[in-house]
């Protein structure tokens, strides 16, 4: 089966300023001109977040949702802590398989999210966390993986449509933080060959200076791995130049077709 490398762009959320203050003017124009550069640039599925939209985050989904499919012909990665947002923006989405962002093994959040996969034949991100609380090593988040498997799959949920997320820590908090990620994707690939993996790298660099670098460095060694799948800015060029960059160098990219697609759309350029 060959390496498919699903991006999810995350620039439609509503911690970032200008994506709260365009919501909250209701500015459809720069939210759809956001949705298209990410799709331009390369992502797959476009990331919608209004999570920071408490009071009413339903119903301000259900605007985000119909705003960007607007723009974009582009599945969606519906992107909330909330179960009732998940759903109202899972109801609109109408291109492709939709996502939800996210399932973990913590009781509450499984049995709320859960129907709402089955329903919608969504893809899931599947955290690595219980209701234990973070996870510390890498065999904890194995353990985690192990019971959200088998309870995701018992009720029908395709190993393809799984996407773990291990979780990335600041490597300025936890030294060996990087390690347990790189041990996470390697042992659970072995467990379940046919399931994905995805995350969102940039924590890994927080509070350090130079983060472009590590995060960038970062892609390549969970690439190394088996990670499949990242929460990025598609936007950035030279992160997407080093996926293509490092696809070819796994050989994951028949005769470098991509890699010199991203070299005539000039990503390698200083």
């Amino acid at each position: 089966m060959g390496y498919v490398m699903l991006i999810i762009g995350e620039l439609i959320n509503t911690s970032r300023k200008a994506i709260k203050e365009a919501v909250e003017k209701k500015d459809a124009e720069y939210i759809k001109q956001v949705a298209r550069e990410q799709l331009a640039a390369g992502a797959n599925y476009i990331d919608v977040n209004c999570g920071t939209m408490v009071n009413n985050e339903a119903e301000v989904m259900e605007w985000l949702v119909n705003t960007v499919q607007e723009a974009v012909e582009a599945p969606l990665s519906i992107d909330s802590p909330d179960p009732k947002a998940i759903e109202a923006g899972l109801r609109l989405a109408k291109y492709g398989q939709p996502m939800i962002n996210s399932i973990s093994d913590e009781k509450e959040r499984f049995e709320a999210v859960l129907p709402l996969a089955v329903k919608y034949k969504a893809k899931l991100v599947a955290l690595c966390m219980d209701d234990t609380g973070m996870p510390e090593t890498g065999e904890d988040r194995v353990r985690v993986a192990q019971s959200l498997y088998q309870k995701l799959t018992a009720v029908g949920v395709a190993d393809e449509n799984i996407y773990f997320d291990p979780l990335v820590k600041p490597i300025s908090a936890v030294e060996k933080a990087g390690v347990e990620v790189l041990e996470s994707i390697k042992l659970i690939k072995q467990l379940y060959p046919k399931v994905h993996f995805t995350c969102g790298l940039s924590n890994v660099s927080y509070g350090l200076p130079n983060r472009k670098v590590l995060n960038r460095l970062f892609v390549v060694q969970t690439m190394t791995m088996g990670m499949d799948g990242y929460i990025l800015n598609p936007t950035d060029k030279g992160m997407m130049g080093v996926v293509y960059a490092s696809l070819a160098l796994l050989g994951q990219d028949s005769y470098c077709m991509n890699y010199l697609t991203a070299h005539r759309k000039g990503l390698y350029e200083d």
